[in-house]
């Protein structure tokens, strides 16, 4: 049995496996439509989120499957007081597959410590979000055509960006990737990340307080939103939260195929008027992750299609 909890619980040989998957989905999505026949997912939300409880249900439904869980803790017994522990071993009684989404890094690991059914980390406060990186893996490759060779440049929240510090690990292990760090001082990128990925790996890096020094230089732009829930002083929230707009005016110097993707929901980082520029991919990585995650779950619960 196999847990998702960090994106390098994936070697680069299975990402690719679940990128080819994932592509055999979209050119045959109807060879898939009740592999999961029988199976239920149970997606266990203990913090807000649209996309990624979406697509979790959706790709399950689609594989044939159903679903049940709960979106918020407050109303599931988390809020007597349960465990999550608990939570899971009650809940892996119902359901063949566990996708959980918690504030506190570390709760899905310690899940999947107890339950017999896999668990899939979405998301564990600002720490990890594997399935993210899989969409932005994917998003990459299909714009690219490779997940390699290329300048990446991370922009707003790197501190407390778990989608950021996932993405950055998972691309730690291709070849002749060049970061670029784009924020206030206040949100660089945490020293772990630097100290256990970048210096360990001797993978070239700069850090940059503005966007438009560094546009003509990159191929992939990664913008993120200065998230309130992860600030302890408001203040310092309110300060920071405008620092970071994509504009049009700001891609006049970019690259012809600049690659635009946000982990979304965007607040105010990208004006809507980018969303009709042809290399503003984020709509297309959130379709993208639908597929991967469909390709996930059935890696996790040993299912195959026949070709």
């Amino acid at each position: 049995m196999r847990h998702l909890i960090n994106i390098t619980d994936l070697s680069v040989a299975e990402i690719e496996e679940l990128i080819a998957t994932a592509q055999d989905i979209i050119q045959n999505g109807k060879k898939y439509a009740e592999v999961c026949k029988g199976k239920k997912i149970a997606t266990l939300f203990f913090e807000p989120s649209t996309r990624t409880r979406l697509s979790f249900e959706a790709a399950m439904l689609e594989l044939g499957g159903s679903v049940i869980g709960f979106s918020s803790a407050e109303s599931s017994s988390a809020a007597k007081g349960e465990t999550v522990t608990d939570t899971v071993r009650t809940v892996a009684c119902y359901a063949d597959i566990i996708a959980m989404r918690h504030p506190k890094e570390g709760a899905p690991l310690a899940a999947s410590k107890v339950s017999p059914v896999p668990i899939i980390n979405a998301g564990d406060g600002g720490h990890n979000h594997p399935t993210q990186t899989l969409a932005d893996l994917f998003t990459i490759y299909r714009e690219k055509g490779r997940l390699e060779n290329f300048t990446i440049g991370f922009c707003g929240d790197l501190k407390f960006g778990r989608t950021v510090h996932s993405l950055i690990t998972a691309l730690s292990r291709y070849r002749n990737i060049n970061f670029i760090f784009i924020s206030p001082e206040e949100l660089r990128i945490p020293d772990y990340i630097k100290e256990d990925t970048l210096w360990k790996n001797k993978l070239p890096y700069i850090e940059v307080e503005r966007l438009e020094d560094v546009m003509p230089q990159l191929d992939i732009l990664y913008m993120t939103r200065v998230q309130k829930e992860r600030f302890f002083n408001e203040a310092d929230y309110v300060r920071l939260k405008d620092s970071y707009i994509l504009e049009p005016s700001k891609l006049a110097n970019a690259k012809k195929d600049l690659s635009v993707l946000h982990p979304l929901p965007r607040v105010n980082e990208i004006s809507h008027l980018v969303d009709s520029d042809p290399r503003a991919c984020y709509f297309k990585q959130v379709l993208n992750g639908k597929y991967m995650r469909m390709a996930l779950i059935l890696k996790l619960l040993n299912l195959e299609v026949d070709s």
